[in-house]
């Protein structure tokens, strides 16, 4: 039972020169943490056994699905519950990242969470950033998703969700993306541009566009990337030449948005030799 005692670490970067957010992989069998704390907040996510951890004077038992919630510098320890050990996703943000759409700092007073539709949004974008930490893809995803955390679970009061103007906004931003979209502004200097919080322009161009703007942005890409493999290019020089961190991620996205991958895209509107 021993080979399962694994973690693993990865850091997500917000944006261009934006902070960087450690995550943190881990299955373990027989592990157990030592009292310490974090100068962050410690959001994980269970997705298998179950996990005990004392916090505040009680203790507390993790099981597939569930949030966990430790506020920074809260003691906690971490062990296994049952001889079956445990699997989870965990995240390191800074508190400003859980307090951009709202008025107050968030306090959770609950620290074991029952939301499904947040846990499986959290679990995905921790596991693709893990693998692909997109910078605009992680700097658009993790504070739309702790800021649902906050306005949901905590005692924050959330700001006022009508963004004036949010199809300038929209517009704007897609016009800076799509002209620089090799390297791509962060969505932080993008808001302060606009005069906007960076929850307040995801707001803006989600609710204008229906997506957030790293999607938005990679569809754009594959439109750009079509017409370069249909002159003649090959997948690995177009990967670069449009943005796409290499070949992998070009063909992660050409996937979702067309079906096919890059190269058997270029077999089929090619003409034949």
């Amino acid at each position: 039972m021993g080979g399962r005692e694994q973690a693993l670490w990865t850091r997500a970067t917000l944006g261009r020169d934006g902070r960087p957010l450690d995550l943190l992989t881990a299955r373990f069998d027989r592990h157990r943490y030592a009292p310490h704390t974090h100068a962050e907040f410690t959001i994980g996510v269970c997705v298998d056994g179950a996990e005990l951890i004392d916090y505040r004077g009680g203790r507390i038992r993790t099981g597939p699905g569930s949030i966990v919630v430790l506020a920074p510098g809260e003691v906690h320890t971490g062990g296994p519950a049952a001889c079956e050990g445990y699997a989870y996703r965990a995240m390191y943000p800074d508190v400003s990242l859980l307090s951009e759409g709202t008025l107050t700092l968030p306090h959770f007073r609950e620290p074991l969470l029952d939301d499904p539709e947040l846990a499986a949004a959290l679990r995905t974008a921790h596991t693709e950033l893990s693998v692909c930490p997109d910078l605009l893809e992680a700097e658009s995803r993790i504070p739309w998703l702790l800021t649902a955390l906050a306005r949901r679970h905590s005692t924050a009061r959330p700001v006022c969700d009508t963004i004036p103007g949010a199809g300038h906004v929209a517009h704007a931003v897609r016009e800076r993306l799509a002209d620089e979209l090799q390297s791509p502004p962060s969505l932080a200097d993008l808001a302060a541009d606009l005069g906007l919080s960076r929850y307040q322009l995801l707001r803006a161009f989600r609710t204008t566009m229906g997506i957030p703007p790293y999607a938005w942005l990679a569809q754009h890409r594959v439109d750009r990337a079509r017409g370069l493999l249909e002159a003649g290019r090959r997948p690995a020089e177009v990967a670069g030449l449009v943005g796409f961190a290499d070949q992998a991620h070009l063909t992660r996205w050409f996937r979702r948005v067309l079906g096919v991958t890059p190269a058997a895209y270029r077999t089929s509107v090619l003409p034949a030799a």
